[in-house]
């Protein structure tokens, strides 16, 4: 079976991590949770937004938790921000929704950690390819993640 992009840039970057093969395909947050082991909060969830036409951020946002939009528009100083389409999504990451990570990207890309990512000693984010997940400690989410932009951006 092919390691997924983002098993493969992990692994450049030496940062430990799993991979997790679901059986079947993932329908929900609970059901993917439930099947890793894992509490939904436990999952990041990648989510690309359009600031301009050719202008993207991603976020990372722990499970459940839900985006302040108010709060995104000011922390990046814009008036107007949309979630990008699915074509966009494939286009700037290279991945489809649902297997969407910060890592192994085509092209560099602003990052935006809410805090609740780094919540949990264990956590699981996109590979890159639906269906399978990685699998990596906080510890090394953060060293792979570098110097990314860390903000409260989930509604409270």
């Amino acid at each position: 079976m092919t390691t997924p992009p983002v098993s493969q840039a992990l692994t450049e970057m030496g940062i430990p991590h799993h991979l997790f093969r679901h059986a079947q395909p993932v329908r929900s947050l609970a059901q993917a949770a439930e099947e890793r082991g894992q509490l939904p909060d436990q999952i990041i969830r990648s989510i690309l937004f359009r600031v301009s036409a050719e202008d993207f951020v991603m976020v990372l946002m722990a499970g459940p938790q839900q985006i302040d939009w108010k709060t995104l528009r000011r922390y990046l100083r814009e008036k107007r921000l949309t979630m990008a389409s699915e074509a966009e999504m494939l286009r700037v990451t290279g991945y489809p929704r649902g297997a969407v990570a910060p890592f192994g990207l085509p092209q560099s890309l602003r990052i935006l950690a809410d805090e609740s990512i780094f919540i949990h000693d264990e956590v699981s984010i996109g590979s890159g390819i639906r269906g399978t997940t990685i699998i990596m400690t906080r510890t090394n989410l953060q060293q792979a993640l570098g110097e990314v932009e860390v903000v409260q951006l989930s509604r409270q």
